[in-house]
């Protein structure tokens, strides 16, 4: 089915960046929020954000004038194509939602949410139509980021999932599809395990905050913004391939895995790593340092688009 109108359902950080690509890509957007002044915000948030828009490249018929608002979520959702909630992460908010979404939608339209934790099993259990209600989670700014995960939980269809890659890949996003239900999806995983070891060396007292951001960002970051953990460790084995690194380096990994530490966020741990960060910051306001960061990000897409050989 041709996706020409996208229903959306939250209109929040998430919500917003999702009405601003889909609007750049040329379709319809009718969006719902409960929230004082939604509408408003949701508009400003998609004029600042069109510039980036512009530098990408718009799609033939883009416009923000094809973005409408209403505060029925029945009537946002009863003549969609395809539907994505950026609701609360709250699961019997999601529950409620998808009750009265799954009644209110065409039987044959499918319902995506943002989630980057909720179980998607726990949300389909409240529809009549279990099997077209999936997981489509994107990464934050998912109007620049391209990464869209996709969980099918207990009960999607195969067709479902189909669909949802399908039209993720058409409004130009990397979709990946998860064969099994974990909390967190992939991404966020990845990140998580990173944070357990970062957070672990700031209270062992190893390095400072500002200094882990640098280990990564002027070190691993920069190959990871272009190849993935394995590719980069294939490539690290040269002409032996993967197969070099893990017969050397297998041990010592398995050594640096045992010698690491599991660890709670705490009060004092979390007094050091708020105090590192607004060290880190040294007076730059957190909105100059977004721009810059998606002003370099907006550049490094344009140039991973350019090149030929990156997967």
């Amino acid at each position: 089915m041709k996706v020409s109108k996208v229903a959306l359902v939250g209109t929040g950080v998430i919500g917003a960046s999702w009405a601003t690509l889909f609007l750049a890509k040329g379709l319809d957007v009718v969006a719902t929020d409960p929230a004082p002044e939604a509408e408003k915000t949701l508009r400003a948030i998609v004029a600042r954000q069109w510039a980036a828009m512009e530098t990408l490249g718009l799609s033939a018929g883009a416009s923000q004038s094809r973005l409408t608002f209403t505060s029925s979520l029945e009537e946002a959702v009863r003549d969609a194509d395809f539907i994505q909630e950026s609701g609360p992460e709250r699961l019997e908010i999601k529950r409620e939602l998808y009750r009265r979404m799954d009644a209110a939608a065409r039987p044959d339209v499918v319902i995506a949410t943002s989630s980057s934790g909720i179980l998607i099993s726990e949300v389909q259990t409240a529809c009549s139509r279990p099997e077209r209600v999936l997981v489509g989670h994107p990464f934050n700014p998912p109007h620049l980021i391209p990464l869209v995960e996709v969980v099918g939980g207990a009960a999607a269809s195969a067709a479902a999932i189909e669909t949802a890659m399908a039209f993720y890949a058409a409004v130009g996003k990397r979709p990946i599809h998860l064969k099994k239900e974990v909390k967190g999806h992939v991404a966020n995983r990845l990140q998580a395990a990173l944070w357990r070891e970062a957070f672990s060396l700031v209270k062992e007292g190893v390095a400072s905050v500002a200094d882990i951001d640098t280990a990564i960002a002027e070190g691993p970051g920069l190959r990871w913004a272009l190849l993935g953990p394995f590719l980069n460790l294939h490539l690290s084995g040269g002409a032996g391939g993967l197969k070099h690194v893990l017969d050397h380096l297998g041990p010592p990994i398995e050594s640096w895995w045992a010698d690491m530490h599991d660890i709670t966020i705490d009060e004092p741990l979390k007094a050091k790593l708020v105090a590192g960060g607004d060290d880190e910051l040294s007076g730059r306001s957190i909105e100059i340092v977004t721009q810059d960061r998606d002003r370099v990000l907006l550049e490094l897409l344009r140039l991973k688009s350019e090149a030929k050989n990156l997967p």
